[in-house]
């Protein structure tokens, strides 16, 4: 019951803080006030939760690190998504712990109803917020929404998980308060629609867990909205090489104990470290408009669907050897490579640039530059795993990332080495 007191208390302190902030000419002084409050309710009650977030970011609205809007929209996410998500599966007025399915089971494929209770209220009152603020933005939004239930399912029961996914928010929020991108909310609408339903097939299918359904359309919204469509049909023509080259002879890999982990359903690890450049080169296209961002783009997502093709299939060839000293290794040691694998590679990459060139995102130049910079990009993974992952200087996640980043900067530069001379030329 205590408990349970502080945390309405806590909660009804952060909406106070959303309400009057706008009233109030110094931020310091409400600040200050949100603080005490809340230290009262924490000493009172003992209940951290979510007093000691609210604190955490009074203080950054008091030093003026945020500013009002980022404090007003991610209060108002955080709060009431959290109490009416806590109300609705009857958490609120109990003392037992939420237990959350991250990882689909056989046979299962629903999202948890916590997710859709959390995700519904606190993108209604983030829009209430943020139009009352004079600034409606569904798409800054709509993001901190996603990125609050990505961290929900990443965290899972973690103690200071309330904490950790409201600086996740206010930081997301933050970054796309300062970009000033504004999308037509039809197109918003759409392009959610298309993200998400991509993200919740592939939990059904069991090729992606909970976190891995919410940043994959946390990618694929930010490809839809920054680019276009096209660019996410991109993605997805990788993740259905990944898929399908995963499935490819997995008994076998799981015999010898090389099949991808959690029997081959993937997470937000895998996603992040195969798209998050991807991501980037979209939103910094929606920015600039440059076409190396368009080869960043294809370069980064060769060299991922190079990368993965060529460690599925490479796998169950003959015995590989490592790239660094040609050395006779076991399959699926790190750095390992097959002549079936680099030819493997080498399609994967092709049918990247093929499928770019269709929908008119590539000319035949960008063609080229798509499959060399997932060759580079592959062999790069490989290097960097023979190095680094075989000494646990690093792990899988970080190789793909760092691969799938030399693959898309590779291609950048290779595009405009390219265009140099033929500009220079009056081509």
């Amino acid at each position: 019951m205590m408990k349970r007191r502080g945390t309405l208390l806590g909660t009804a302190i952060g909406l106070g803080a959303i309400v009057s902030a706008p009233f109030v000419a110094q931020e310091w002084i409400l600040a200050a006030v949100v603080l005490l409050a809340c230290l009262a309710v924490l000493t009172v009650y003992r209940e951290p939760y979510p007093t000691a977030p609210i604190m955490v970011l009074a203080v950054l609205f008091g030093l003026r690190v945020i500013p009002l809007y980022v404090f007003a929209v991610t209060l108002a996410i955080m709060l009431v998504g959290e109490l009416v998500a806590r109300y609705a599966d009857g958490s609120l007025f109990s003392r037992r712990r939420r237990q959350v399915e991250v990882r689909p089971r056989l046979g299962a494929g629903e999202v948890p109803p916590v997710f859709l209770w959390f995700f519904a209220a606190g993108l209604a009152a983030g829009l209430v917020v943020s139009w009352a603020l004079g600034r409606y933005q569904p798409l800054i939004v709509l993001s901190g929404v996603v990125v609050a239930v990505l961290l929900k399912a990443i965290l899972a029961d973690r103690e200071d998980a309330f904490l950790v996914e409201m600086l996740g928010v206010a930081m997301t929020v933050y970054l796309f308060h300062d970009l000033e991108f504004t999308v037509d909310t039809l197109n918003l609408i759409t392009a959610s629609i298309i993200a998400f339903s991509f993200g919740y097939f592939a939990y059904r299918a069991r090729a992606m867990d909970l976190s891995g359904l919410f940043s994959g359309a946390l990618v694929g919204l930010l490809l839809i909205v920054f680019a276009d469509v096209r660019w996410f049909v991109v993605l997805l023509v990788f993740f259905v090489l990944g898929a399908g080259t995963t499935r490819y002879r997995f008994d076998y890999k799981r015999r010898i104990g090389v099949e991808e982990g959690k029997s081959g359903v993937r997470g937000y690890r895998n996603v992040f470290a195969n798209g998050i450049v991807a991501a980037a080169a979209a939103v910094l296209w929606g920015m600039t408009g440059h076409p190396a961002c368009i080869a960043l783009f294809l370069g980064s997502v060769a060299t991922a669907a190079a990368d993965t093709v060529a460690s599925e299939i490479g796998v169950t060839a003959r015995t590989p050897f490592l790239i660094t000293t040609f050395e006779r290794v076991q399959p699926g040691t790190n750095g390992g490579v097959t002549l079936v694998g680099e030819l493997a590679a080498g399609l994967a990459a092709l049918a990247i640039g093929l499928v770019a060139l269709l929908l008119g995102i590539a000319d035949l130049s960008m063609l080229v530059v798509t499959v060399a910079a997932g060759l580079v990009g592959t062999n790069v993974d490989s290097v960097i795993g023979a190095v680094l992952e075989n000494r646990g200087l690093i792990g899988n996640s970080g190789t793909n990332l760092l691969s799938t980043l030399a693959g898309g900067t590779f291609a950048a530069l290779f595009y405009l080495g390219l265009a140099v001379p033929m500009t220079a030329g009056g081509i």
